[in-house]
């Protein structure tokens, strides 16, 4: 049993699907086996059949490989049973019992192992559900992990007494979580950025906290939310119970653990990572303004025939969808927004062929299994390495061949370093199709048109009106044939002319290479043109302005989270910040879409919108007075070193500066 199939998605014929949640009160309502009271603005109220005490305490002679062995009373292990599972996972043998007698648990497991369950289902069976207060709280690193958990605990809390469950997570109406937290939600799964805003705000009173989860705490870290995970631990009251889960154990969470948890049980789970002998696995270096480009032109040169594109966000989907149908693709997106019916009528045309190209994220692509698959595409990388390899599975089944293909940032040597770990394999860099390439494809398949045509009914009655056309015009027959190749190809141009460059990785400098390995600085003094004061961005950066500042609170690691959280824009891709008093400026990459750049202005960090705006390389960073960021490491608030203004005090001095 994987943790992907117990935490399926809510399906339309439910009470509300998950892309109804975020778009309208942004609730997830577990469905009850009794009719049950709608509840609206983002809370889970489960009203079904009770269990009284006595059935709980009923013994049951089961075998020691089921949920009711770990010791879960009957409600939880009906609903479980009821989602189709019988057996648990490796995590959630060793973790319910010690959760149950109130351990604290420090459990190494990557996703898809069931972890979810692992700490929900004992989480489930300690809440009293008269205290309306948070007694739950689930800290997770992005907004689609906070509603698939949220959604989880709905599911198991299906057969227990009354209980509410909200997600709060930053991009959402705070006036809707206002009113879902009053009132009263004994569960809260929840973002860094946002759990603590309402903490500051006073609308999150954690007095009566029980429990406390961090998920995917690498993750968390990775994405620059260190600071805000230590401030919300120093927050919460002492004495309560936490389960901390991490795919790795880097020296930051050990320190972490080693601080707040209480002599917590080690849980170790090593999964077997590896892919099918018939996945061929390929990498493509891509800078992220040229990504679209590049996808159209791999899909263009490479022979497939159905393809499923990852992508991270929801909110990239339309638009890389709407950018391959502009190049003549037939494709389709597909996200949590969109409509259990709609899913089922795209995932059947991919099956027949009426689409070739799907655009998906991963909560979308769930149980998604088509044999004409011939191609997997991240167009962003997953979090982890069994994401991955879930992703790429989809492919090469039954026997057959399948192309997995992923786009590199410049600056992810290191993400490519360990999936070639993780699946045992060493995964080829694949060349960019070049103008040639595509040029010659293009004229091959128009050439195949021309005989194709020729085989039509009519074609005799066109011979006579293009001989009429030559009498009358005195036009030789190739000027008309290439008149008439122009009209049929309409307006869309035959032959490529616009070479995309080979994007290499950077050498550590911070600049990528050129094809040749020689760097785009070589041979250019940029010290010689700098003013003082004067910020150079770094090939392929733009400086933005956001409206958040020291006044503010705000730390350079709140708005790295912030972004990489709820823009999909990697950390490493982040470029400097500095921190002024009322405004800050960050550096990110050049080329991004309005509707990316649309989604970072709405970013709200300590209780501030971003509200982004690109500022001239002249006045970004002008000031000295700010604290600085620059790939990821904070530069401690240092003044820049004057050359200048340090000769003209040793003139004044007398001495002469050597």
């Amino acid at each position: 049993m994987s943790e992907s199939e117990l935490e399926t998605t809510v399906s339309e014929n439910e009470t509300a699907t998950v892309s109804e949640v975020i778009e309208e009160t942004t609730e997830i309502q577990a469905e009850a086996t009794t009719e049950a009271e709608v509840v609206t603005d983002a809370e889970v109220k489960v009203e079904a059949e009770v269990v009284t005490e006595e059935e709980v305490k009923t013994e049951v002679e089961a075998p020691k490989n089921d949920f009711a062995s770990l010791g879960l009373n009957k409600a939880l292990v009906a609903a479980v049973e009821s989602q189709g599972y019988t057996t648990p996972t490796p995590i959630q043998a060793e973790t319910i019992p010690l959760l149950l007698d109130g351990r604290d648990v420090l459990g190494q497991a990557q996703t898809g192992t069931g972890k979810t369950a692992a700490f929900a289902l004992p989480a489930l069976q300690r809440i009293d559900p008269s205290k309306k207060n948070p007694q739950v709280l689930v800290l997770t690193p992005t907004r689609e992990l906070a509603i698939q958990v949220a959604d989880a605990f709905a599911k198991y809390a299906t057969k227990s007494r009354n209980l509410k469950i909200v997600p709060i997570y930053g991009g959402q109406d705070y006036q809707i979580q206002f009113r879902a937290i009053n009132k009263g939600a004994q569960i809260i799964v929840g973002t860094p950025g946002r759990v603590m805003d309402h903490m500051r705000r006073g609308s999150l009173n954690l007095k009566e906290l029980q429990c406390f989860v961090l998920d995917e705490a690498d993750e968390m870290l990775n994405m620059g939310f260190e600071e805000d995970v230590k401030w919300v631990l120093s927050q919460i009251p002492g004495q309560r119970q936490m389960a901390l889960f991490s795919a790795t154990m880097p020296p930051a969470i050990r320190q972490i653990a080693q601080k707040h948890l209480n002599n917590p049980a080690e849980i170790t789970i090593k999964q077997k990572t590896a892919t099918a002998d018939t996945i061929n696995q390929r990498y493509v270096i891509a800078p992220p303004r040229q990504k679209q480009a590049v996808l159209a032109r791999i899909l263009e040169a490479e022979p497939t025939e159905g393809v499923l594109v990852f992508v991270k966000m929801r909110s990239t989907t339309e638009p890389v969808a709407d950018f391959l149908a502009q190049a003549g693709m037939k494709t389709a997106a597909l996200n949590g927004d969109i409509p259990q019916k709609q899913r089922e009528r795209i995932v059947e045309k991919l099956r027949s062929g009426k689409i070739d190209v799907i655009v998906a994220t991963d909560v979308a692509a769930r149980g998604l299994d088509v044999k004409r698959i011939s191609h997997v595409i991240n167009y962003d990388l997953p979090h982890d390495s069994e994401a991955y390899v879930h992703r790429i599975g989809r492919t090469g089944r039954a026997g057959r061949s399948g192309e997995a293909i992923m786009f590199i940032n410049p600056r992810e040597r290191h993400l490519l370093k360990r999936l070639e770990h993780a699946t045992r394999n060493t995964i080829e860099q694949m060349e960019l199709p070049s103008n040639r390439d595509i040029n010659l494809q293009r004229v091959a398949q128009f050439h195949e048109k021309i005989s194709v045509a020729m085989a039509c009914k009519e074609i005799e009655t066109f011979e006579s009106i293009v001989e009429h056309y030559r009498r009358d015009n005195d036009v030789p027959l190739e000027k008309i044939a290439a008149a008439l190749a122009v009209l049929a190809n309409q307006e869309s141009p035959l032959i490529v002319k616009n070479e995309i460059k080979q994007a290499s990785f950077d050498n550590g400098s911070g600049r990528g290479n050129s094809r040749d390995g020689r760097s785009r600085s070589q041979g250019r003094d940029f010290k010689s043109d700098r003013k003082p004061g004067r910020n150079r961005n770094e090939p392929g950066m733009q400086t933005y302005r956001v409206e958040v500042g020291r006044s503010h609170e705000v730390q350079a690691g709140n708005i790295v989270g912030a972004i990489a959280n709820e823009a999909g824009i990697g950390r490493k891709s982040i470029g400097k910040i500095n921190i002024f008093d009322r405004f800050s400026t960050v550096d990110l990459p050049e080329g991004m879409s309005s509707t990316l750049i649309g989604t970072i202005k709405n970013i709200v960090v300590s209780g501030q919108k971003l509200e982004l705006a690109p500022m001239s390389n002249s006045s970004s960073g002008s000031s000295s007075s700010g604290s600085g960021y620059s790939g990821g490491r904070s530069q401690g608030g240092k003044r820049p070193f004057n050359k200048s203004k340090f000769k003209t005090k040793q003139r004044k001095k007398g001495s002469t500066a050597k």
